[in-house]
């Protein structure tokens, strides 16, 4: 059990979809063409219904800005068979890339898709809450980077009493597999996001 579990707030029904978040980490992590820590997807879905003689617009769309949820039960520990992950007293989940044999198991696992492998050192890779900001008392570059201030950090419960929110967000995955460090505002769309068909809309990018 963690002393204390860090956490990611993210405000859905903010969110511009700008990826300011998702470039900050890249840059602060100097990260290859096509490994992405945070993701920032695009759900969308709907389409017209008539009423009367009238075509209604029936439409959702909403962005979810995504990185690893560290976990508070986390499936990527479970799965590495060289012990190679750890959750931390603090509740971040990290890699040590000494001991990490590339197997891919964790990205297997992670219903998030958050441990990506790197071709060219060989071993698994992933947001670590930039452990080298937080421990100088600095905010995750991610969340210092967003102009509509829709990222948030701190200790989970600290989190949840100020600002609410949910991990149980249309399309991830139930909250209860996990236990995700990971709490959401919904956007007003995402409760009727399933029945319209809604999807992701850019996964070439994501």
């Amino acid at each position: 059990m963690s002393e204390k579990q860090y956490a990611f707030h993210y405000d859905s029904a903010s969110c511009s979809g700008c990826k300011a978040c998702q470039i900050a980490c890249k840059d602060k992590n100097d990260l290859p063409l096509g490994m992405f820590w945070r993701r920032v997807y695009e759900i969308s879905g709907g389409g017209w219904r008539k009423e009367g003689e009238a075509w209604i617009p029936d439409v959702a769309a909403y962005n979810l800005s995504i990185a690893c949820q560290h976990c508070q039960d986390p499936a990527c520990v479970k799965g590495c068979p060289t012990g190679a992950l750890e959750k931390r007293p603090d509740g971040i989940v990290t890699i040590d890339p000494e001991r990490c044999m590339g197997c891919r198991y964790c990205e297997w696992t992670c219903p998030y898709g958050a441990p990506q492998f790197d071709e060219a050192a060989g071993i698994m890779t992933k947001c670590d809450f930039c452990l080298d900001l937080v421990a100088q008392g600095v905010r995750p570059a991610c969340v210092t980077a967003c102009p509509m201030r829709t990222l948030d950090f701190g200790e989970l419960e600290e989190l949840k009493a100020r600002l609410g929110g949910t991990a149980d967000v249309f399309p991830l995955p139930p909250e209860g597999q996990t236990r995700p460090a990971l709490l959401i505002n919904p956007h007003p769309d995402a409760a009727r996001a399933e029945g319209l068909g809604a999807d992701t809309n850019n996964r070439e990018e994501v």
